[in-house]
């Protein structure tokens, strides 16, 4: 019996579709499998991916509104409103609040039932990688921040979709790579903005002593959505291990704005977590054995 990796992926704001991370995931786990494939005669089995689709939350609002807005008037820069719509009106929606704002409660039921689904494919205390974009990192960031910090208050509607797994708790939370992440904004919205979510989780080396785990965040400097984390304060100065700047897009998306959209497509974004997923088998399963 092999330890398998759980990876838990996220989209971003816009009009998302369910398959957002089929192309990813497909090239995620080919980067992954040849990395291990002179060890594992079936690598590919070895990584347990679950796309966490948030948006389905939203879409449908967002669709209903623009056609309100749009019934009668006839507005200019129609793409470009529907853009912001749907961009920005996540953001907008999601946004916790001192009485449970029931979109953020919704939310983090789907994150919730998405790492039950992991759980039960890769195993209750498999290691937890999270790979997120854009207001995706912002959710993650939220989810654990609750699950570390203020579990007691989490939303009963929230509690009853978590079993007591190690995953589900978050205690095996290995990795989390941020991508695009907006997260350096929200500290314009709290006074206090010094209590970061801790990768790995506190709890980790009770499963794998082997283990270290880290945040790695990345960006491009062309990405107005998307920020370096390192240096907001000492705090996450400490959290994040890295703020790696990447070449997000193609030869004309990557020096615009229009490089957010691109990062699950990017050489560097797929080549680093997949070595990264890859070293992490190979600790569990090939060096020694996990606790």
């Amino acid at each position: 019996m092999t330890r398998k990796i759980a990876v838990a992926i996220l989209h971003g704001i816009g009009d998302q579709t369910e398959d957002f991370s089929d192309l990813f995931s497909e090239v995620l786990t080919k980067r992954f499998s040849q990395n291990i494939k002179p060890y594992f005669p079936t690598p590919e089995k070895e990584l347990i991916i679950q796309p966490i689709y948030w948006g389905s939350v939203f879409n449908e609002k967002e669709n209903v509104l623009w056609q309100k807005l749009n019934q009668e008037t006839e507005l200019d820069f129609k793409k470009l409103r529907q853009f912001v719509i749907h961009f920005f009106g996540d953001a907008i929606a999601y946004q916790p609040t001192d009485h449970h704002n029931p979109n953020y409660i919704k939310v983090h039921e789907v994150y919730a039932r998405g790492l039950k689904i992991l759980s039960e494919k890769a195993g209750e205390d498999a290691p937890l990688f999270v790979v997120a974009h854009s207001l995706g990192t912002v959710i993650t960031s939220n989810y654990f921040y609750d699950l570390q910090f203020i579990s007691d208050r989490i939303h009963e509607d929230i509690k009853q979709t978590i079993n007591e797994t190690p995953l589900e708790k978050g205690d095996t939370l290995t990795g989390f790579y941020s991508l695009g992440s907006p997260l350096a904004l929200w500290s314009l919205r709290y006074a206090d903005f010094d209590v970061p979510i801790q990768v790995p989780s506190p709890h980790l080396k009770n499963y794998y002593p082997v283990l270290d785990g880290k945040w790695i965040n990345m960006y491009d400097k062309d990405d107005v959505f998307g920020y370096p984390l390192k240096s907001l304060n000492e705090s996450y100065k400490r959290a994040v291990a890295e703020d790696i700047e990447v070449n997000s897009g193609d030869l004309i998306s990557s020096f615009t704005p229009i490089s957010h959209k691109h990062y699950f497509k990017t050489n560097e974004v797929i080549n680093e977590i997949g070595d990264t997923l890859a070293e992490t088998w190979k600790q569990l399963n090939l060096t020694t054995k996990s606790k």
